[in-house]
């Protein structure tokens, strides 16, 4: 019975360790501090290279809104591409989605440029901008990926991706306004609520 016992308490305590894990370290969902906010760097300034190896030059996004996100297709997270590929359906005159394919978090990219191509559109049907697979957390981070996590950059932001799927939004004139965790969706109000306002 004691046995029994203590195996309960321990798997109670793992679960609730493992619960306040998720809620503390890998949930986030912060805003910019003042709604006029402007950054102080200029995410126009920088540039990054397509799936297909192509320079990318991010003053192409000017007057837009943009949807930054590290994406993986070994991830419980992975379905998460229908739900990127529909907001850009129903969106993409509103709304840029620029999805940055890695393998920091769990080894869950494993694949090639043009794997990772082949997978997003043969399962999800993928239209809108892929980069090609890069680091965006650590010292060996792309140049979108260090100017989102930096203050110094972004003027507020200093959280890099805790995990695959993690959400940054620019609005029209190139200031980082929100960051939010894996756990909310492309279709969640927050980022329809970005999208439309």
């Amino acid at each position: 019975m004691k046995i029994v016992l203590i195996v309960f308490i321990s798997t109670l305590l793992s679960i609730s360790g493992i619960y306040i894990l998720r809620e503390k370290i890998f949930k986030v969902n912060e805003l910019a501090p003042d709604k006029d906010f402007i950054s102080n760097s200029k995410f126009y300034d920088l540039s990054a290279i397509d799936i297909d190896g192509n320079l990318v030059d991010f003053s192409s996004y000017i007057g837009k809104k943009v949807l930054i996100v590290n994406v993986a297709s070994k991830c419980g997270y992975t379905s998460q591409y229908k739900d990127l590929q529909e907001l850009h359906n129903r969106y993409n005159d509103k709304i840029t989605i620029l999805a940055f394919p890695s393998n920091n978090f769990g080894f869950q990219e494993p694949g090639s440029n043009d794997q990772i191509e082949e997978f997003c559109e043969t399962n999800f049907g993928i239209k809108f901008q892929l980069f090609e697979k890069s680091d965006v957390r650590g010292k060996n981070s792309n140049n979108v990926y260090k100017w989102l996590s930096s203050v110094d950059d972004n003027g507020w932001n200093d959280k890099s991706p805790r995990w695959n799927f993690f959400k940054y939004l620019i609005d029209e004139r190139g200031s980082l306004k929100a960051v939010y965790s894996s756990n909310v969706n492309p279709l969640d109000k927050e980022i329809i609520e970005f999208v439309l306002n």
